[in-house]
């Protein structure tokens, strides 16, 4: 049995050396370590031996075992090294050619525009607040002047999930909620931004749009400030010689209450394809906060007054930029993305 184990180990160094893969190497340690290898098999046979035999064979194959195991691990570094050289020698990189460009990523049009308009409230002294997209019935609608069945609120469809719990069509929750939170606290500037829903889809209408409302409410607040504060807005975003005017309009939770348009920054107001030939371009809904919003909200109307306001995002982005498709802000399709 010990000619037998050194017949093993000449064959064995053989394999190893002639191995010219790791695949090869593996085959080599199945065929003599493996459950069914020659050198396994051997050591199988131990317990045919006499005791005289037994040590000095169990010992021969100890020897033979460690030694084998020894060539593989030296066999397998020099093949695994030639291995990587020949894919690094396969894959060389050309280190003089032009890298791949990579694309840098940038804020979402909307994003943009949204963050300009708080960034002009904040400097009109306005704070921003926010509240839950899925709101209460009674913060959408009821605090805002607007009880059940009134017709008004056929303006503001939007997706119910229950009778008294549905998505906002509007920000003017977070104002009711505010006012709650700091009553009877005076003054009151905040903005809210935020998306908002409505059952519409259309080239200027999506279900899910974005909003920017104000609110202000002090002791003596007037018309004139609700008119002051949104010409300078107006005229940071669309620029210095931007004009406006209000038209009389109806709005729940504001009385009076007025549509607010500016002069058109493309033509100046002498008329053009951007606003129809009127000169005129509406951007916004404001007014004086009513009586009862306020006193629901937990403040004295016969105190205070305030005004409020509201304007979608997509309307200023769409007037500021040239769209004509809201539908184009949620496409996702960079060659538009790309532009801004």
């Amino acid at each position: 049995m010990l000619r037998e184990l050194d017949d093993i180990w000449e064959r064995a160094q053989d394999a190893i050396k002639t191995a010219k893969s790791l695949q090869e190497i593996e085959a080599a340690r199945v065929r003599f370590l493996g459950r069914k290898g020659e050198l396994t098999q051997i050591l199988r046979k131990m317990g045919s031996l006499s005791v005289e035999e037994r040590p000095l064979v169990g010992q021969r194959a100890n020897e033979l075992k460690e030694r084998f195991e020894r060539a593989l691990a030296d066999r397998t570094a020099v093949l695994r090294e030639q291995a990587i050289s020949s894919r690094l020698e396969a894959e060389a990189i050309d280190v003089t050619l032009p890298g791949y460009p990579v694309m840098v990523g940038h804020r979402h049009p909307l994003n943009l525009i949204r963050a300009e308009i708080e960034e002009i409230f904040l400097g009109l002294g306005f704070s921003t607040a926010e509240g839950p997209e899925v709101e209460l019935d009674y913060y959408n609608f009821e605090a805002l002047n607007l009880p059940k069945d009134h017709p008004a609120r056929d303006m503001q469809d939007t997706f119910f999930i229950s009778d008294e719990i549905l998505l906002r069509t509007h920000t003017s929750p977070v104002q009711v909620r505010t006012l709650e939170r700091l009553a009877p606290d005076l003054p009151v500037k905040v903005i809210a931004a935020g998306k908002v829903y409505r059952r519409d889809d259309d080239a200027t209408h999506c279900p899910m749009f974005h909003q920017v409302e104000g609110l202000a409410v002090d002791t003596d607040i007037r018309f004139s400030d609700l008119k002051g504060v949104l010409l300078a807005f107006a005229r940071e975003m669309f620029g210095a010689n931007t004009r406006m005017r209000f038209r009389p309009s109806y709005f729940p939770f504001t009385e009076p209450s007025a549509e607010v348009d500016i002069s058109c920054f493309n033509c100046g107001g002498e008329g053009c394809r951007i606003c129809k030939d009127t000169g005129w371009l509406e951007i916004l809904g404001a007014g004086m906060v009513h009586p009862r919003v306020l006193a629901v909200s937990g403040y004295d109307p016969e105190k205070c007054r305030g005004f409020a306001f509201g304007m979608g995002i997509e309307r200023i982005a769409m007037l500021k930029y040239g769209i004509r498709d809201m539908r184009l802000f949620f496409d996702n399709d960079l060659r538009f993305l790309s532009q801004f």
